[in-house]
């Protein structure tokens, strides 16, 4: 019987596995991307980004486990131009212009996007006859863009795709990849930019290890490592006691201030009024950087995904 794709995810990991030499860099990882959705990819460096993505991409395979696209091995996906990669490495000739690189590798696929369609999605119209080599750091990171873009792929996949530009490049990229995301494509993004992670997936896996730690949306993994952090001065006051008030889950004292992160920011604060504790207080949200930080080194928790 013929095996029914059409409701394939378009990322499958199933309990994979790699190492190099001594270094595990995946440890039996599970991990679904739906088609149509943003994932992004974060852990600090070694923690298994880099080894997820060159799996997916078939450059590399599984010592043990399963990994698919699309239902069926990646290098079937890759080479049906299904996928479109942006890696760190690589730059286009120099001395070429926009259009003519772009035109060359839509001529390498099946069934490529018009180029300048490709073109247009990734804010690039109007540099279409530039020469790359005359090209800012913004728009040689858009070329890639395009160039991941022209196979006219279902899934795409950045890693690291905003590293070395500035604030306004970086804004331009992610409108250019909302452009595509819109379409109803996928998109599998690597960052060491929390906020971008916050502001443009629908979920955020957080590896660390060579495992996944946590895997929902930013509100989720931020509620995970305490809803809100309630800061006060001491005002040479003990400590024994704030780990005993109502939401509290850590406590951490830099010289005379405390920082408490809560589940209930208006018990724990309640709690500090009746002792009369509160100096200075403040009461903000966790960021995701403070989910980050927590989460990356609670190894064996995990989110599920958002439904």
């Amino acid at each position: 019987m013929t095996k029914d794709l059409t409701h394939a995810p378009a990322v499958a990991f199933r309990a994979a596995t790699k190492t190099y030499g001594a270094a595990r860099a995946l440890d039996g990882i599970d991990l679904t991307v739906r088609r149509g959705e943003t994932v992004a990819l974060l852990g600090r460096n070694g923690a298994g980004k880099s080894s997820t993505v060159s799996l997916l991409l078939g450059l590399d395979e599984p010592d043990s486990g399963h990994v698919e696209l699309f239902g069926g091995a990646p290098a079937l996906a890759v080479a049906a131009g299904r996928v479109g990669a942006m890696l760190q490495e690589g730059q286009a000739t120099p001395r070429v212009t926009v259009r003519e690189v772009v035109s060359f590798v839509a001529r390498t696929y099946p069934a490529p996007m018009p180029v300048a369609e490709a073109l247009a999605l990734a804010g690039l119209t109007g540099f279409a006859e530039r020469r790359v080599a005359r090209l800012s750091g913004g728009q040689a990171q858009r070329v890639r863009f395009a160039i991941a873009l022209v196979g006219n792929p279902e899934l795409v996949v950045l890693d690291e795709p905003t590293s070395a530009l500035d604030v306004e490049a970086r804004q331009e990229f992610w409108e250019a990849m909302h452009g595509y995301a819109r379409r109803g494509n996928t998109v599998l993004f690597s960052t060491h930019y929390l906020e971008e992670a916050d502001a443009y997936a629908d979920r955020i896996v957080v590896l660390d290890a060579g495992r996944i730690v946590a895997d929902g949306t930013g509100e989720e993994l931020k509620r995970a490592a305490g809803g809100s952090l309630v800061s006060f001065d001491l005002a040479g006051s003990p400590t024994e006691w704030l780990t005993a008030l109502p939401g509290v889950t850590s406590v951490e004292v830099r010289k005379d201030r405390a920082r408490l992160r809560t589940e209930d920011s208006d018990a724990t604060v309640r709690a500090l009024a009746a002792r009369d504790a509160i100096r200075s207080l403040e009461v903000t949200r966790a960021s995701l950087h403070d989910a980050f930080l927590t989460l990356s080194h609670r190894t064996g928790e995990r989110l599920e995904p958002a439904r």
